[in-house]
């Protein structure tokens, strides 16, 4: 075997594993295609400077130089976000099985968690997704964050109380989350009103995204009441059959269909066996990835 195809080799090998790494910092994964791709260049010419016993621990060497990178595109897209039309809220991507059989993949990849996440600091977040989904030891996880091991220490468990305090304060199994999804479903698509408020939580939050490209609420909607009014809508525009289940980021989501073409991804924020949080994206932008299953790796 060729050394250039050795290295390909170890890159693919430990491709999905950091896909998911920068999709989990970035929130997004064209960012994360592009981390991606920088990080192959750097690994491509690492291999051929160091030779093919040069780099000891490819996994650790591969997880250091995307963390690096994602931290450095945090920064860039913070700008990018502050210029945002509306809510920003995570590309939704359409998972494999094997994603929503790993509870703690599945649960560190939805939407939910995705915009706790988005509440850490650039290190704490880097930190968090190292040490709690990933597992890294925390010498590892000190070289990818250019902090000593102490310090590390010290963020990760910041960053795991900040985490825990928002998290949802109940866990849903899948079968519960699907329970709910599909008694959402048949209210929305018989019109029973009733039903549908009672699947909604008081409190319940919608929250849309459609990027200034398609029209979206400008903040998010509080209480059941607004919710059903903004849903009642949404069930008109699409008709009976224009909701469909599909797995979005480890967890029954719902892909809604305009004229055989898809309009919007849903996700749920589930406590308690009701809604309590609802994620419409509509930009267009971030519809790509529900076309292919994409895999995750821990």
């Amino acid at each position: 075997m060729s050394q250039a195809s050795g290295a390909t080799d170890l890159f693919v090998a430990h491709r999905n594993l950091l896909f998911t790494v920068a999709y989990e910092m970035l929130g997004s994964a064209a960012d994360a295609e592009d981390v991606l791709q920088e990080t192959w260049l750097r690994w491509a010419e690492a291999s051929e400077r160091l030779g093919p016993d040069g780099v000891r621990d490819p996994r650790a060497y591969l997880v250091r130089i995307a963390t690096r990178l994602a931290l450095n595109r945090i920064r860039s897209l913070a700008r990018r976000r502050e210029a945002y039309v509306g809510p920003w809220l995570p590309e939704p991507l359409l998972t494999s099985p094997d994603v929503a059989e790993d509870v703690e993949l599945a649960d560190s990849v939805s939407t939910a968690m995705l915009l706790v996440l988005e509440t850490l600091t650039p290190t704490e977040r880097a930190v968090f997704v190292l040490r709690e989904v990933f597992d890294l030891p925390y010498d590892e996880i000190a070289e990818a964050v250019d902090k000593t091991p102490a310090a590390v220490r010290q963020v990760a468990h910041r960053a795991r109380s900040h985490v825990e305090a928002r998290r949802p304060r109940t866990e849903t199994t899948a079968a519960e989350r699907s329970a709910v999804v599909e008694r959402f479903l048949a209210a929305a698509a018989t019109g029973d009103l009733q039903s549908l408020m009672d699947v909604l939580a008081p409190d319940v939050v919608l929250i849309t995204d459609g990027g200034g490209l398609k029209q979206a609420a400008l903040k998010p909607i509080l209480g059941a009441e607004k919710v059903l009014r903004f849903l009642i809508g949404i069930a008109a525009k699409v008709g009976a059959d224009g909701a469909v289940p599909m797995p979005v980021n480890g967890e029954t989501g719902l892909g809604l269909l305009l004229d055989g073409e898809l309009e919007a991804v849903a996700t749920m924020r589930i406590e308690g066996g009701k809604v309590t949080g609802l994620y419409l994206v509509r930009n267009p932008d971030k519809l790509h990835r529900v076309d292919e299953a994409v895999s995750l790796a821990r």
